[in-house]
């Protein structure tokens, strides 16, 4: 069952160790804080889908999602699987257009959504601040690019490596600390890199035997973080 926020001055001090969120001006935090309000999820249930309406930016702050897509085929692709206190949906906020993937709750989750035309209309007068959005989107940008560079040079072996770097890391979003313990199923790696789940059991169990992780029941523990850094290529 997930607690409750005990305050904003908690909360708050939750959402700084993002360190988007903390770089942001105190004025901007605060007029996020202001203007957002709590969504709780069941497990399975959509924050939204693809092709809907944008309405605001998002935090995860209980829980995970996992945002991909239903292609055509019936086969689903998995892009990311957000954690706290990760924030998303920049990008719909910067172009105005309909979300570009779907949102879905992986477990019991709570996500503070930012209403957009609220936040739209602080940003109007206090036009500086859009800058910091800017800065979300670049962030995720550069992942994106990253993940291209990565399709076409890395053996599958050293992307699983660097997969499991960046979510023990928060692709960037834990200051402190990496985490050991990563509770991804098999199938949603397969799908995030775009293998068989054959392929990605037969990549796990060659990092499992150079000691970089060990194999539980439903968990990847992550043994040793700097050899998996560097099979990553210095991830």
């Amino acid at each position: 069952m997930l607690q409750p926020v005990t305050s904003l001055t908690h909360l708050r001090a939750a959402l700084a160790t993002d360190p988007w969120f903390a770089a942001c001006p105190d004025a901007l935090q605060q007029a996020l804080l202001d203007r957002a309000r709590p969504v709780q999820l069941a497990p399975g249930q959509p924050l939204f889908g693809r092709g809907d309406d944008a309405d605001g930016l998002c935090c995860v702050i209980a829980g995970a999602l996992r945002v991909g897509a239903l292609q055509s085929d019936g086969s689903e692709s998995l892009l990311a699987y957000i954690e706290p206190y990760q924030w998303f949906g920049e990008i719909s906020m910067l172009d105005g257009q309909p979300r570009t993937h779907d949102a879905v709750a992986d477990g019991e989750t709570r996500v503070l959504l930012v209403e957009q035309p609220r936040l739209y209309e602080w940003l109007d007068a206090n036009p500086a601040h859009w800058r910091d959005l800017g800065r979300l989107a670049c962030a995720k940008l550069r992942l994106a690019f990253s993940v291209l560079e990565d399709i076409a040079h890395l053996s599958l072996e050293q992307r699983l490596a660097k997969r499991l770097w960046l979510v023990a890391h928060g692709y960037g979003a834990r200051t402190e600390g990496p985490r050991r313990q990563i509770r991804l199923p098999q199938e949603q790696l397969a799908l995030m890199l775009g293998v068989s789940r054959q392929s990605m059991n037969k990549a796990l169990k060659s990092l499992e035997t150079q000691g970089m992780l060990a194999l539980r029941y439903g968990v990847i523990e992550l043994l040793d973080l700097p050899a998996l850094g560097a099979a990553a290529g210095g991830a």
